[in-house]
C-alpha cells in the first residue's frame, strides 16, 4: 500500500532513474483501456470525463486504445489550461487524430452524454476535500448515470493519503489504481485493480529527488538543539551549521564553558549556551532537558561529547526523560540499546558503531539492508546506517541512499548529516527526514568533489547544502 504523496515521490524517482512520467502515462492509459474492455462489448458508448492534470492525461492515452468503442472525451476546463506538458501533448494527439473531444469551460454547460461506461479521470491523488465546480456538477451527473463507472487511480473526491471520500465524490464501480493500492480503497464497494505500469523497484527502495521534495521545508522554521562538545568542538558546530543550511530558523549548541567560545568561533550564526562543567553530567542534563521541553526542540545528542562514564550516564538519563525527537549520533549511540524511552530516536551510526550497537557487522550496508531492518525493528528506533551506501529503516520501511563520494570518509560528514536530519524533522515523517537527509548530505559531497573528491572537507560541504536540498535541476 502506498499513499498519494509517496506515490508522487516514487514517480519523480522513476524519472530520475530514466523512466519518465510520459512513459508511465502511456502504461497507465493502457491499463485503463484494458479495464474498459473487460466491462464493455466493442461498439459500446464510452464517455471519458477528464480533468486538467496527469489523471486526465492518463485517460487521454486510454482513448487511443479504445478505437473499437464509440468514445467521447470531455475536458473540464480550457485546453490551454491543461496543467502538465505531457497531458497537453496527449490531448493534442486526440484532437489531431480526429477523436471526439470537447472542452467544457462552464459547469452550467456540462451535459453527460448517454454511455455504457464512464471513465472518471477528473481528479487523482493529491486532492482532498469536497469537489468544487465544475467537478462537483460532473460527479453528480456521473453518479446519476446508468453506466459502469471506471475511476482512474482513485475516484474523484477520494483522499489517497487519509483514505477519506468526499460526500460529493464519484461513486465508482471499478478503480484502476497504479503501482500499488492506496489507503482506504479497500473500504469502497468498487472492484479495485492494481496495474503494474513499469515503475522500477529502485524508485521506491532507493532515495531520490522525490524523497527530497517530500521532506524539504517550505521556509525557515524550527530550532534544533545540539547537545555536544567537551573533548571535541568541531562536531557540534558542524551539526548546528548544517541545520541552519537545511532550513532551521535558529540553531542552539549547549556545550561546556571551556569550549563554548571556540564553538562560537566557527560561526556567528550559532547560539551557544555554555555551562560550567567540563563535560555533560546528569545534573546538567536536567537543565538541558527543561530547555528542550520548553521549546519542543528537535535535539541532536552526541557530536563531540566523549565517552566518559558520567557523560554516558547523562545521555542515558536524557533519553529516558525526553519524549520529543532526538537525532542520536557519535558517542551517544553506545547507550541506545539499553535505554527505554518515549522519544522518537533517529540513530545515525557508521558501520562500526552499528556493529557495536548489536546490528550486523558488515562492509556492505546495502547488501545487509534486511538485517538492518530487523535490527531496527528489535531496537524500536529509526536507524540511518552510514556507509558507501546509507541504509535508512524504521523496522518496517527501508530506503537506500546511494549518493555521496569516497571523499566523504573524512571526519565531520556524519555531523553535517545529523544537523540536516534535525532540520528536516521539523517538517517530515522521521523516516522521510532521515532518508532525505542522507541523500542531501551525499549530494552536497558530490557537488563539492567535482572530480577531486580527495580534497573534500566537511566544513566546505556546508555551502553546498542549500543547492543540494532545493536545486531540482541538480537531481
Amino acid at each position: 500500500m502506498i499513499t498519494g504523496r509517496r506515490m508522487a515521490a516514487v514517480d519523480e524517482n522513476a524519472a530520475a532513474l530514466g523512466v519518465p512520467r510520459k512513459q508511465l502515462m502511456e502504461s497507465s492509459g493502457n491499463a485503463v483501456a484494458r479495464e474498459v474492455t473487460d466491462v464493455a462489448e466493442p461498439g459500446s458508448r464510452v464517455v471519458i470525463v477528464a480533468g486538467r492534470g496527469n489523471n486526465g492525461g492518463d485517460a487521454f492515452v486510454a482513448a487511443r486504445f479504445l478505437d473499437q468503442y464509440d468514445v467521447t472525451t470531455l475536458l473540464l476546463g480550457r485546453a490551454d489550461a491543461i496543467g502538465t506538458e505531457i497531458a497537453r501533448e496527449n490531448w493534442d494527439a486526440l484532437q489531431q487524430a480526429g477523436y471526439d473531444t470537447r472542452a467544457i469551460t462552464d459547469s452550467s454547460g456540462f451535459d453527460l452524454p448517454e454511455a455504457d461506461v464512464v471513465v472518471d479521470a477528473m481528479l487523482g491523488t493529491g486532492i482532498s476535500g469536497d469537489l468544487r465546480e465544475p467537478a462537483a456538477t460532473a460527479a453528480e451527473a456521473i453518479n446519476a448515470a446508468d453506466a459502469t463507472v471506471v475511476a482512474v487511480d482513485v475516484p474523484s473526491g477520494f483522499d489517497a493519503d487519509a483514505g477519506d471520500h468526499a460526500d460529493n465524490g464519484v461513486d465508482a464501480d471499478r478503480v484502476v489504481t497504479f503501482h500499488d493500492t492506496k489507503p482506504g480503497l479497500e473500504d469502497l464497494t468498487a472492484e479495485v485493480t492494481v496495474a503494474d505500469i513499469g515503475i522500477p523497484a529502485a524508485a521506491e527502495r532507493d532515495v531520490g529527488p522525490g524523497d527530497v521534495r517530500l521532506a524539504r521545508p517550505d521556509g525557515r522554521e524550527g530550532r534544533p538543539y545540539v547537545i555536544g562538545g567537551g573533548p571535541y568542538t568541531g562536531a557540534p558546530a558542524l551539526a548546528a551549521q548544517a541545520a541552519l543550511r537545511a532550513g532551521a530558523e535558529l540553531a542552539f549548541v549547549a556545550a561546556p564553558d571551556a569550549v563554548a567560545g571556540e564553538i562560537q568561533g566557527y560561526s556567528e550564526d550559532l547560539i551557544v549556551q555554555p555551562y560550567e562543567e567540563e563535560m555533560l553530567t546528569p545534573e546538567r542534563a536536567e537543565d538541558l532537558l527543561e530547555t528542550a521541553k520548553q521549546y519542543d526542540n528537535v535535539v541532536v545528542l552526541g557530536p563531540g561529547l566523549g565517552t566518559e562514564e558520567e557523560t554516558l550516564e547523562a545521555v542515558r538519563w536524557f533519553l529516558e526523560s525526553y519524549a520529543g525527537q532526538v537525532v542520536v549520533d557519535a558517542d551517544a549511540l553506545a547507550v541506545v540499546p539499553d535505554v527505554e524511552t518515549d522519544a522518537t530516536l533517529v540513530c545515525t551510526p557508521n558501520r562500526g558503531e552499528l556493529a557495536r550497537m548489536g546490528g550486523p557487522d558488515t562492509d556492505d550496508l546495502a547488501a545487509a539492508a534486511d538485517e538492518i531492518e530487523s535490527f531496527a525493528a528489535d531496537l524500536g528506533h529509526i536507524i540511518l546506517a552510514k556507509g558507501a551506501n546509507d541504509v535508512v529503516t524504521d523496522g518496517e520501511r527501508t530506503r537506500i541512499s546511494r549518493s555521496g563520494t569516497v571523499g566523504m570518509k573524512v571526519g565531520g560528514t556524519g555531523d553535517t548529516l545529523a544537523g540536516i536530519v534535525a532540520a528536516l524533522l521539523e517538517y517530515a515523517d522521521p523516516l522521510e527526514a532521515a532518508a532525505a537527509g542522507a541523500h542531501v548530505n551525499g549530494l552536497a559531497g558530490e557537488r563539492l568533489a567535482e572530480g577531486d573528491e580527495h580534497g573534500l572537507l566537511a566544513s566546505d560541504m556546508l555551502r553546498e547544502l542549500p543547492a543540494a536540498l532545493w536545486d531540482d535541476t541538480d537531481e
